[in-house]
């Protein structure tokens, strides 16, 4: 959410039941420890840079701490930590550091904070240029003093960051004109410097659901692809697809699927997005509609315009969520976590045909308390699995072959 209601928060949870709450993540207060080191992170975001290195994001004690990994996962460097002073960082359930490494080993990083106590967000912003020595100091990601939240990064071929996030600042003119306003707006910005400076923030869709993380991929060079769950007519919030003309100039939206989820509260389940070497878009979701409940797939052969017939994921009985899709040129990775009633796992499935045909689903990692959302990450030969447990601490697992 960039702000919600109380009611709307109880409204959800009697929705979605007691155990659906528990797999959807963890909040502040269910770190293992309250110290930044990565131990105690509630949530850590992967990204492999142009030497192989692996860079990771995560927060914890109050601070976003970045390090680096050269034999995959196993030791990390001494953590550098962006702020120096603790930040009432946005612990929401699709909340997390986000960060992109390019070809000259900058990083860039983003992540928001809460600044209030009715969850009204900021985006911060920051670039390290000496290899992840130190870090610029934060700024806003846009001027504007009304909500963000739920940035998303992604790096073109050029180098240039693209960013998107959901923005909450035409709410006051809707209200002083007597206008209803739902939702937020989709915002964004891009970066030539490697994440330095953003251009102006500028919208590409108003009425959009306010609380849902965001899938951003690369369609094409200088084309980035949002999927995002929106308000359609009647309070619908389904998902949509819009793939940019450039890097300036939003598109047209598509909807994913008619799950027709008619709701007034924020889902906090967000969507995921890849788009394979073919061109094709890999899309993941969770929905409570009345058309389909559950986790779904659905691949796209024309830029998002129209989308095959749902494929559901998981076990119903075990709460499948948290969906999260990786093409690579080996193939589709797709994973999700189940829980059983007494074990979180993490399934996995893989397609060798573009999305056409899947694997039998199997266990690849599991945890007996808490944990943070499965990640997909690969350096270009090799996908792996990025997971923060409480229980466990963080895994990074590669994924085999399977038949």
């Amino acid at each position: 959410m960039v702000r919600t209601g109380l009611l709307g928060i109880v409204a959800l949870a009697l929705l979605q039941g007691a155990a659906l709450g528990q797999m959807h993540g963890q909040h502040a207060s269910e770190a293992a420890c309250d110290e930044p080191t990565l131990r105690c992170a509630t949530t850590a975001t992967p990204a492999f840079g142009p030497d192989g290195t692996l860079w990771l994001a995560w927060m914890a004690g109050g601070q976003v701490s970045v390090a680096s990994s050269q034999d995959a996962g196993r030791s990390f460097s001494v953590p550098v930590q962006v702020p120096t002073m603790r930040l009432n960082l946005d612990w929401g359930p699709d909340a997390r550091p986000k960060i992109v490494v390019d070809r000259k080993g900058g990083i860039a990083l983003a992540f928001s904070i809460f600044r209030d106590e009715a969850f009204n967000g900021q985006v911060l912003y920051t670039r390290s240029a000496d290899g992840g020595k130190s870090f610029a100091e934060l700024k806003p990601i846009t001027a504007n003093n009304e909500s963000q939240r739920f940035e998303a990064l992604a790096l073109d071929q050029d180098g240039t960051v693209f960013t998107a996030w959901l923005d909450k600042r035409n709410r006051v003119p809707a209200k002083e004109t007597g206008r209803k306003y739902e939702g937020a707006g989709l915002f964004f910005a891009s970066s030539r410097d490697g994440g330095a400076t953003y251009a102006e923030a500028r919208l590409a869709r108003e009425g959009t659901c306010e609380c849902c993380r965001l899938g951003l991929a690369f369609a094409a060079p200088g084309r980035p692809a949002v999927i995002f769950r929106n308000i359609f007519d009647g309070g619908v919030r389904d998902h949509a697809v819009m793939t940019f003309t450039d890097i300036s100039t939003p598109g047209e939206i598509h909807r994913v699927s008619n799950d027709d989820w008619q709701i007034n509260a924020c889902p906090h389940h967000g969507p995921s997005l890849t788009v394979a070497p073919s061109g094709t878009y890999h899309v993941a979701w969770y929905t409570n509609g009345k058309a389909r409940k559950g986790l779904f797939y659905a691949h796209s052969r024309d830029e998002g315009r129209t989308f095959s017939e749902p494929m559901p994921l998981g076990r119903p009985g075990r709460n499948p969520a948290r969906p999260f899709v990786l093409a690579g040129q080996a193939g589709t990775v797709m994973v999700w976590k189940e829980f059983d009633g007494e074990k979180t796992s993490v399934q996995m499935t893989i397609s060798r045909d573009d999305g056409e045909t899947w694997s039998p689903p199997k266990t690849i990692s599991s945890t007996t308390d808490t944990s943070d959302h499965p990640l997909l990450v690969s350096n270009g030969r090799q996908t792996y699995l990025s997971w923060m447990t409480k229980a466990d601490g963080y895994r990074f697992t590669a994924i085999e072959d399977q038949p």
